[in-house]
C-alpha cells in the first residue's frame, strides 16, 4: 500500500485540510435570506457610518446641556417633536426643548437628551426634575462603525448578527462558498429500515437518520441514497453514480478488514486513497480518499458502529466539510473538569462519551459515561458532549482538566 495507514488523528485532520484546501468549492452571490450559516468569501467593510446620524437613545426631549440648573429643576419652552424617521427642520434655541424618541435624529442645537421619567410637562413648557450629565443618551454618528471599518472577514460563518451587521450597510447579496453537495450510504445485509419486521441477526438502520441530521444541523442538504448490500457490484455501481454527482459521498459500513468489508478494495482499485485507518477509538477503521474513476466527489468512508459515526463526523467529517468551504473559525473546543476518575488502557487518541454541567461558581464539569463501546448509541444520546483523551495510557483524577467538543 503507497498510502498512510494506522495514522495519528492530527495526521489526518492536517490530510484533510490540505485536500480541502487544494479542493476549495466555487463562489456564489446569494441574498441575506439565503446565507445564514454560510462561509463568506470576501470580507466586507463599511461603506456607511453607523449610526449614520447623532440621535436619540432614549423616549424623552432634547436639550442644550449648557441650560440646565446643575443643583436644580429647569424649566424649558417645547418647541416642536422629533419622531424616530425623517429628520424635522427643528432647532433647539436657548432655554427650549423638542420632544423626541428612541433613534429619532438629534435636532441642530441640542446636545443631551433628557428621559422622560425625569421631567414633568406643565402646558408649554418641559421642568426638567433631574439633569443629565452632557452628552447622555446621545448616540453619536460612526461610534459603533466608521466608514472603511472591517467587519466581516473571510472564512467567517455568517451568524444572524453578522448578517444584520451586512444589512445596516445597505448590502441585500453576499458573496459566498456554495455548501458541498453530499450524498450518504449505508451498507450491510444486515440493516433493515425502521417500520419493516426484524428476522433473527438483522438490525434497524439507525445510521442514516444519524449522519442526516448531523448534516442538516450543520445546514447541509444531504440525499439518503438506498441501502447497500454487501454485494462488490453494487457497491461499485452505487458508489461510482454517487461520484459523479456529489462533491462528497460518506459511508457508513463496510470499512474495516472483514470478508464483506469490500469499499476498501474498491477505493485502492478505482480511486486514490489518503488514509486507512486512525489512532483513534471509535473509529479507527475510517478511510478518506479521491473517487478517480469513481468520479471527482471525496469520499469518506466511516465505520459502521453508530457511535462510530458520530466520532468520526464530528471530529473528521467537518474537518472535510468546513475545509471545502474555507471556513477559518475552528469548531468550539471548551476545557471542563473530570467530575469521576477516569483510566483509559489503550494507545489510541479516544472521544470518550460525556454530559456537561455548570457549578454555582461557573466551572464546567464533565461526566464520563461509563458505557464506552461504540456499539453503545445510548450513551451517546445520553451524552452532550466528546471528552478529548489523548494517545497512551493514562489514569486522570476527578477534577483532572480535559478537552471537550460539545455536540
Amino acid at each position: 500500500m503507497s498510502f498512510p495507514t494506522r495514522i495519528a488523528f492530527d495526521d489526518a485532520r492536517r490530510i484533510l485540510d490540505d485536500v480541502a484546501a487544494r479542493r476549495r468549492l466555487p463562489v456564489e452571490h446569494v441574498t441575506l435570506a439565503r446565507a445564514h450559516g454560510r462561509v463568506l468569501a470576501q470580507p466586507l467593510a463599511a461603506m456607511l457610518p453607523q449610526p449614520g446620524f447623532d440621535n436619540s437613545a432614549m423616549d424623552g426631549f432634547a436639550v442644550r446641556h449648557a441650560d440646565l440648573d446643575p443643583d436644580g429643576e429647569t424649566s424649558l419652552a417645547l418647541v416642536g417633536e422629533q419622531f424616530a424617521g425623517r429628520t424635522v427642520d427643528l432647532t433647539v434655541g436657548v432655554n427650549e426643548c423638542v420632544r423626541i424618541t428612541t433613534g429619532a435624529p438629534l435636532p441642530a442645537g441640542a446636545d443631551t437628551i433628557v428621559i422622560k421619567e425625569n421631567t414633568r410637562l406643565e402646558g408649554d413648557h418641559v421642568r426638567v426634575l433631574q439633569t443629565p450629565k452632557a452628552g447622555q443618551h446621545v448616540r453619536r454618528t460612526g461610534e459603533d462603525v466608521r466608514i472603511g471599518d472591517a467587519l466581516l472577514a473571510a472564512g467567517q460563518v455568517l451568524t444572524p448578527s453578522r448578517i444584520a451587521l451586512a444589512a445596516g450597510q445597505g448590502v441585500d447579496r453576499l458573496e459566498v462558498v456554495r455548501r458541498p453537495t453530499v450524498a450518504i450510504f449505508t451498507t450491510g445485509d444486515e440493516l433493515v429500515e425502521p417500520g419493516l419486521p426484524l428476522r433473527p441477526g438483522e438490525l434497524y438502520n439507525s445510521n442514516r437518520e444519524l449522519l442526516m441530521g448531523l448534516l442538516r444541523a450543520d445546514g447541509y442538504e444531504p440525499v439518503a441514497w438506498p441501502n447497500l448490500t454487501d454485494n462488490p457490484a453494487a457497491i461499485d455501481a452505487g458508489l461510482r453514480h454517487a461520484g459523479h454527482a456529489f462533491d462528497v459521498v460518506i459511508t457508513c459500513g463496510g470499512v474495516s478488514a472483514g470478508e464483506k468489508d469490500h469499499i476498501p478494495a474498491l477505493l485502492q482499485a478505482e480511486g486514490d486513497v489518503h488514509f486507512w485507518k486512525v489512532r483513534m477509538k471509535p473509529g479507527m477503521p475510517v478511510l478518506f480518499a479521491d473517487g478517480g474513476r469513481l468520479g471527482e466527489a471525496l469520499f469518506l468512508c466511516l465505520p459502521g458502529n453508530p457511535v462510530s459515526v458520530l466520532a468520526t463526523w464530528l471530529t473528521l467529517g467537518r474537518t472535510l466539510l468546513d475545509g471545502l468551504q474555507g471556513r477559518s473559525e475552528p469548531r468550539p473546543r471548551l476545557r471542563a473538569r473530570l467530575s469521576t476518575e477516569w483510566r483509559k488502557t489503550h494507545d489510541r487518541l479516544e472521544f470518550l462519551r460525556g454530559r456537561l454541567s455548570c457549578d454555582d461558581e461557573g466551572r464546567l464539569h464533565v461526566e464520563p459515561n461509563p458505557a464506552d463501546g461504540s456499539h453503545r448509541m445510548r450513551a451517546a444520546a445520553d451524552s452532550d458532549a466528546l471528552i478529548v483523551l489523548g494517545e497512551g495510557e493514562m489514569t486522570l483524577e476527578a477534577g483532572s482538566a480535559v478537552d471537550v467538543l460539545p455536540y
